[in-house]
């Protein structure tokens, strides 16, 4: 009986995997005939609030937010009301997974506290999904919302007025519940409001919504695609930059748009051009010393006139910069940005050869908008190219003329590409944008076609490809969002179901089915708190 005391160690019992449950409250959970305004709820286990703002949606919405107390670890939560409760109203608060237990935060997931301030629960339900009109994945959080129809019903709603009900995807759902309705019209709208106050702001906020309004009872299952709208075009005051440029910001599209700059009555010549990566024009101008100067700027019904003083700053220079550096790739045109607009060119001072020096053929076609020079000529495979630009071939507007430029390019061989051929089928109507996508939505080849339903991504360096489809109502070549107000939804974007990997020296045949919509996978959740297995025995 005698014997060596065995070594071990405590484990704690079992690992909590139970969620906190409610035990009681006050008044009771789906209670009628709702009085009062403070609301107790006691739960069997001490429980802790995440993300409280984020998570609690209460429906319909109230204008003065209620007091959910304690903040820190308790059994027990007080709902303070801090608003006038609608008559005959049911109210619901679903805290989602805000509600965790104090040890292991396991959610109580969509604890929902509902009451009646009437006779009974209104138990109507309504349902759908969220899409995004453009990307291929939705975002997080979007508010889905009923307004009345009735007599004073006006489409400027979702401005100014809260909804009479509303629900959240929360931060995993791409579908959405609305639960507790009554019987009655009503405008759907979905709603990424990044303001979180309920009300549609057009600058900031994505909207989708039913052009039609929808009764309830109904059993249909309703899909609601988000857009950001075009704003209407605005300019604000410019900024000027150097002796002889100003920076227009504005908002909304610039397409059109018509600049006067003046110095009194007399009208100065101007070049109006893209400032790179930022909503704003840049006016160029011939350095003249003046104190003030004006700007006119119109676009259809728009007129905004603006006065400010010119300072003495330093000129811009001429500078040329390549976009490519190194290798061209074959779907490439060799391309120039200037700092500076160019007015000028002289091709007589522009020589291109290959290794053997030999010289080459080339076409040139100079952007104005975006100061941008293309070289358009026949790339042959494992070829190395020599661009020699000569003293007075680019001249800008300031008569400033360039210096001696050498450019090195080379090309690789075919084998190091993959052609992807794309063979669409239900197609519903044409022209169609193809395009292919890297994982962020980023563009890297486009095919317009006007009735071919056999697309070719030739030469594309291989890579891991999102394909998409665009319907372009509009033929202007470009996908265009939708607008509220003028009942317009965005021109509808389908996606491939799962990404294409192209390969160098692969022949990809590619069938795609554009009646099949997109479903993103669910994502996988990791458990931060579960630790990797060791390799390593004992």
């Amino acid at each position: 009986m005698i014997g060596c005391a065995k070594r071990g160690s405590i484990t704690g019992g079992l690992k909590d995997t139970l969620a906190p449950v409610l035990k009681i409250s006050f008044p009771k959970n789906f209670s009628t005939n709702f009085k009062g305004n403070e609301i107790k709820l006691t739960f069997d286990e001490y429980i802790k609030l995440k993300d409280l703002k984020k998570q609690l949606i209460i429906s319909p919405p109230m204008k003065n937010e209620p007091l959910i107390l304690p903040t820190t670890t308790s059994k027990y939560l007080t709902i303070k009301i801090n608003d006038t409760l609608q008559p005959n109203t049911t109210y619901s608060f679903n805290f989602g997974q805000s509600i965790e237990d104090n040890n292991e935060g396991n959610p109580y997931n969509q604890f929902k506290y509902v009451f009646s301030t009437g006779e009974h629960i209104d138990s109507l339900t309504l349902g759908g999904s969220v899409k995004d009109s453009y990307n291929k994945e939705v975002e997080s959080f979007v508010s889905v919302m009923l307004y009345d129809v009735n007599d004073k019903f006006k489409d400027s709603v979702v401005y100014n007025e809260t909804p009479r009900y509303i629900t959240n995807t929360l931060d995993s759902l791409k579908t959405f519940k609305l639960e507790n309705l009554k019987a009655g019209k009503y405008l759907l709208v979905a709603m990424k409001d990044y303001n979180s106050n309920n009300k549609f702001n057009p600058k900031k906020d994505k909207i989708g919504f039913k052009k039609q309004f929808i009764t309830i009872p109904n059993d249909t299952t309703y899909e609601l695609k988000l857009f950001k709208e075009v704003i209407p075009f605005k300019a604000y005051k410019p900024i000027q930059t150097s002796g002889n440029k100003l920076i227009l910001p504005y908002e909304g599209r610039s397409n059109d748009v018509k600049i006067t700059l003046k110095n009194g009555t007399e009208i100065l010549p101007t070049i109006i051009t893209k400032f790179p990566k930022k909503d704003s024009l840049q006016v160029w101008y011939k350095p003249l010393k003046v104190d003030s100067l004006a700007i006119a700027v119109t676009k259809d019904k728009y007129q905004a006139n603006f006065r400010f003083k010119i300072k003495d700053q330093k000129k811009d220079t001429l500078n040329i910069s390549a976009v490519q550096a190194g290798i061209l790739n074959f779907r490439e045109q060799f391309t120039l940005e200037s700092a500076t607009p160019l007015t000028k060119f002289d091709n007589s001072k522009i020589k291109l050869i290959n290794k053997d020096s030999v010289s080459v053929d080339f076409k040139m076609e100079y952007d104005d908008f975006n100061q941008q020079l293309y070289f358009d000529f026949k790339k042959e495979p494992s070829e190395k190219y020599t661009f020699r630009i000569m003293p007075g071939a680019f001249t800008d507007y300031l008569g400033k003329s360039n210096n001696t430029i050498i450019y090195k390019l080379t090309t690789k061989n075919f084998a190091d590409y993959g052609n992807l051929s794309v063979n669409l089928q239900n197609v519903k109507h044409f022209p169609v944008i193809v395009q292919l996508t890297n994982e962020k939505g980023d563009v890297l080849a486009s095919e317009y076609s006007e009735n071919n339903t056999k697309i070719e991504f030739n030469l594309v360096e291989p890579a891991l490809f999102w394909l998409r489809l665009i319907y372009d109502d509009n033929k202007n070549k470009e996908w265009d969002s939708g607008n509220y107000l003028e009942k317009r939804q965005a021109e509808e974007v389908v996606y491939f179901s799962k990404a294409i990997d192209v390969r160098a020296n692969w022949d990809v045949d590619q069938v795609f089915d554009v009646s099949i919509p997109y479903t993103p996978e669910p994502k996988k959740k990791v458990d931060k708190k579960k630790k990797p297995k060791s390799s390593m025995g004992l």
